[in-house]
């Protein structure tokens, strides 16, 4: 099972001891978030230039950043850790946008669209030319690094048709079983089969604890993860799922019921497992193990 950690790691030294541990345990890579914390593709620059896995962020708003700032950011971190970057792109949340930024969340995933015209060129060392209704670019980059992959978290059926027909796939969180099967899955790769592109990664984000206190667990994920729950791209996974919350959708059990649920989610479509471990320090740490053991 190709499984991967995303890490919700705020200090530079956390991050950096967190990707050399993933690296020995034998994970594929180390996602990390670009919330209200460390500039995330900063961070792995730092934290990850000799580390050997991949690298992606989960995610980077795209509103806060030209695509020109953006490309030669993320160029150049490239470069920094060997080619291992996958960039992970999103438009955030209304909040956020609007009441932290004080920008304009209209339209996002039309704003994405237009923003992708010019980021995807310019990360391959082509000229754009670009005149849109929010989004002018007339340039190119010179920097000697290689392009990388681009992710979309992409939770609704616009958003996932856009990821499959123009980026390397998608990178969830919050998205259940069901939707991955039913919605997910068979949107992007219908999107990218039209495309005549190649099957696109599907990154599933979740929260895992390996417990014998099921019940416990999920309070006090609940409590933890309760924002997710408010938020309406978020809270329209967890209703598509029937669930009251978040908790309810954290994996929560035995190592053998931990392996049960994360290997329906791959049958189901996801190519990658990006677990958060949760939970107490003893709890994390047993989940460590568990999710390294079902690494292959």
């Amino acid at each position: 099972m190709d499984i991967a950690i995303l890490g919700f790691d705020r200090a530079l030294e956390d991050i950096s001891a967190n990707i050399a541990r993933t690296e020995k345990e034998g994970f594929s890579g180390y996602w990390v978030p670009n919330g209200r914390g460390s500039d995330a593709l900063t961070a792995l620059a730092v934290a990850g230039a000799s580390a050997t896995i991949r690298l992606g962020t989960a995610v980077v708003p795209i509103h806060p950043r030209h695509p020109i700032a953006l490309a030669q950011h993320a160029l150049t971190v490239n470069k920094v850790v060997g080619g291992r970057l996958a960039l992970g792109l999103g438009v955030s949340h209304r909040p956020m946008v609007e009441d932290s930024w004080g920008l304009s969340f209209e339209r996002p995933v039309t704003y994405l669209a237009e923003y992708l015209e010019a980021l995807l060129p310019l990360l391959a060392d082509q000229q754009v030319a670009l005149d849109g209704e929010r989004v002018s670019v007339h340039a190119a980059i010179d920097i000697d690094a290689p392009s990388c992959p681009v992710f979309l978290a992409a939770l609704g059926p616009r958003m996932l048709e856009l990821a499959g027909r123009l980026t390397a796939g998608t990178v969830t969180w919050m998205v259940g079983l069901e939707t991955v099967r039913t919605l997910t899955a068979p949107t992007i790769n219908a999107a990218a089969e039209a495309a005549g592109r190649d099957a696109p990664e599907i990154v599933v984000g979740l929260p895992v604890t390996v417990t014998d206190d099921v019940a416990t667990a999920r309070e006090k994920a609940g409590e933890s993860l309760q924002i997710y729950g408010t938020l309406p791209s978020y809270r329209a996974m967890l209703d598509r799922e029937g669930l009251a919350g978040p908790a309810d959708l954290c994996v929560v059990g035995s190592e053998d019921e931990v392996a049960e649920s994360l290997g329906a989610f791959i049958d189901a479509g996801a190519t990658c497992i990006a677990a958060s471990p949760t939970g107490t320090d003893e709890e994390r740490e047993r989940t460590r193990a568990c999710l390294a053991s079902l690494v292959s």
